[in-house]
């Protein structure tokens, strides 16, 4: 059986979208779903490419469990567009840069991340680099509810 594969997008992907690809990385792995789930996250833009997430984001990562040490900026690619089933950007701005790019036929793979989120839906999950640390903790709680929604997206198209 084929793979899901999900990219989650944000800017500089050294916040928002490593967060998301953490906590998701865990849901899946706790649902038993590792060997058919494909993760990765990216940025619109080449600002941290090569770099590790935020040490603000890997701190309120780890307090909820969450690893983010192993993972390193990369920028969105061409290939990103065609290889991955869900392209899930954390606001507007960056599902609009996706959307520039996009070729028309993977343009139904872009979603805001939220979409999938019970309590969220509709929002976009904000940038936590230039406020404090409550931004790392309610981009946290964005993520993990936003995640419990896509998981059980997955489940539900994979029966």
């Amino acid at each position: 059986m084929k793979k899901t594969s999900v990219l989650f997008v944000c800017m500089g992907n050294i916040c928002r979208s490593p967060t998301a690809e953490g906590v998701f990385r865990k849901k899946v792995a706790e649902a038993g779903l590792t060997e058919t789930i494909q993760i990765d996250s990216s940025g619109t833009h080449a600002y941290h490419v090569g770099s590790s997430p935020d040490a603000r984001a890997q701190k309120a990562a780890s307090g909820r469990g969450y690893d983010l040490s192993r993972l390193v900026g990369r920028q969105v690619s061409d290939q990103d567009f065609e290889q991955f089933d869900y392209i899930l950007a954390m606001d507007q701005e960056n599902l609009n840069n996706l959307s520039y790019r996009c070729p028309d036929a993977y343009r139904n793979k872009l979603a805001l991340f939220l979409s999938f989120s019970d309590r969220y839906t509709g929002q976009e999950v904000p940038d936590p680099y230039y406020g404090g640390p409550r931004g790392f903790d309610q981009v946290l709680d964005m993520v993990e509810d936003a995640a419990i929604g896509l998981l059980e997206e997955i489940r539900r198209n994979r029966s």
